[in-house]
Order: structure tokens, then sequence, then C-alpha cells
């Protein structure tokens, strides 16, 4: 069907693709039925595997101290919805002020940088922070294993992909599949400490100063009950403004014995 040799075929999928044409990838890629996620990634997996990152791509390893203050103003300006920065780590890069009453009980858990990664599936309270795990779970597995096709160079990014294969069997099951995803814009559903279920609308968006780093918002339909929660959270979080690193308990929060 893609009109090349089973030899050739099965040097391509053994990995042997550094020198495989584009018209080759086009003709696999629309043999296989790959979808526009799955073909950017056996392009990426074709472009690396002469292990040389492409020259307009940046270094996967550089990492800044802090974010830029400019980047911390424009998460500041959303102030009725969860704003926040991502590396391909799955790292919180930077969030503004309602995001990080939001994901409290994703920052309260890290003690180094929180990661989305270790989050889902290292801590057992993602199982309620999550009510889809399953599917937020296969989400940031193969949203991991478009970037690890990305970068694979990163030594960050493998060995947190080894550290999660080594603590966590969903992980490794979920890895094994080799799904790769990437976020498009829906719906999300969460379960939050102090306030209860929010449901939010979403947004991606690249930041073209930092490759590969991606800003999220999340919004509420205005009027709506996760709208009212979203305030109700924010007027709590002026309340009760909590050291950095600590989480709120369900037995202080507004949403309790609901």
């Amino acid at each position: 069907m893609a009109g090349v040799s089973e030899e050739y075929y099965a040097k391509l999928e053994r990995g042997a693709i550094a020198s495989a044409s584009v018209p080759v990838l086009d003709a696999v890629c629309k043999a296989l039925q790959l979808d526009e996620i799955e073909t950017a990634h056996l392009y990426d997996l074709a472009r690396t595997a002469g292990s040389r990152p492409a020259a307009h791509r940046s270094n996967p390893e550089a990492t800044r101290d802090a974010p830029r203050a400019s980047l911390l103003k424009a998460l500041g300006s959303v102030v009725e919805g969860i704003a926040f920065v991502r590396d391909p780590r799955q790292n919180l890069v930077a969030v503004n002020d309602l995001g990080r009453l939001f994901y409290a009980p994703l920052i309260g858990d890290q003690a180094t940088a929180p990661n989305f990664a270790r989050f889902q599936f290292l801590n057992p309270a993602s199982r309620d922070f999550y009510p889809d795990w399953d599917l937020y779970a296969s989400m940031c597995v193969g949203i991991m294993r478009a970037e690890a096709g990305r970068h694979p160079l990163d030594k960050t990014l493998h060995s947190l992909i080894g550290e999660l294969s080594t603590r966590s069997k969903v992980f490794r099951t979920l890895w094994a599949r080799h799904d790769v995803r990437t976020h498009v814009p829906g719906i999300k559903r969460f379960h939050h400490p102090v306030v209860g279920a929010l449901e939010f609308s979403f947004e991606e968006f690249s930041i073209s100063a930092e490759p590969g780093n991606i800003m999220m918002i999340y919004t509420a339909d205005k009027g709506s009950p996760s709208a009212e929660r979203l305030q109700l959270l924010a007027s709590w979080g002026a309340d009760h403004a909590l050291p950095p690193g600590t989480a709120p308990t369900p037995s202080s929060s507004p949403a309790s014995g609901r």
C-alpha cells in the first residue's frame, strides 16, 4: 500500500528511517492512515534518527532561573480564569494567582518544581483532583511521547520517563502503547479540595520566545456553578494566605460538608 518493499518497510519499523525520503514517509503515513499528530510524530522521529537536533530548534536542556517579568505580567492579566505555563518536561513554570490556588494540590506535593506527570502518576491525590483520571493519564503520556520524539537528546525528559516507568505500572503500560497526543481546545473537569467540582473550557498557546513552552488558559462560563466556585476560591484565597508549597485542606474549605 505504501509502494515500498517489505524488506525496506521492515527497516523503517526497526527505526532505520534517517534516510527515508519525504515521498516514502508520506506514503507510509497514508497507508497507515495516520492522523495529523501521528504524522508529525513520525517526521520528528525521522528528523532525529541521526541524533542531531534540527538547527531551528532550541536546546531542550536550556532552562531559565525564573520566569520572565513580561510573562508573569501576561499571566497576571488573566483574573477570571486559570493561566499557567508548562514546559516540555511537564513542569509548571509559571502560574497566575488564581491558578496557584487552583493547583495547590499539585504545588503543595512537590519538594522541587511542580510536575504534572509526577502528580498524575505518583500522587494518590490526583485521583480525586481529576475525575476523568484515566483519560488525563493517557493524554499526559501521549503528550510526553510526542515531546520525546521532538527532543530525543533531552536527558532530563528521558530521566523523568525512566523514573515514572520504574515507579508507576500504569505509566509503563500507557508508554508501551506508543500513542501520541496534543492538547486541543475542549472541556476539562476537576474536583478541587476547597470548592469542589469545576468544569472549564481551555485553550493552548505556544510561546514564541520560549520554544516548547505553552500557555494554558482555563475559563468557566459566566454565571455557571464553576464560575461561582472560582470566585469563591479567589475569596477564600484572600482570607487564607497559604505559605509557599502548602496545599489547602478540605476541612478548612468553604466546600466542607457539601
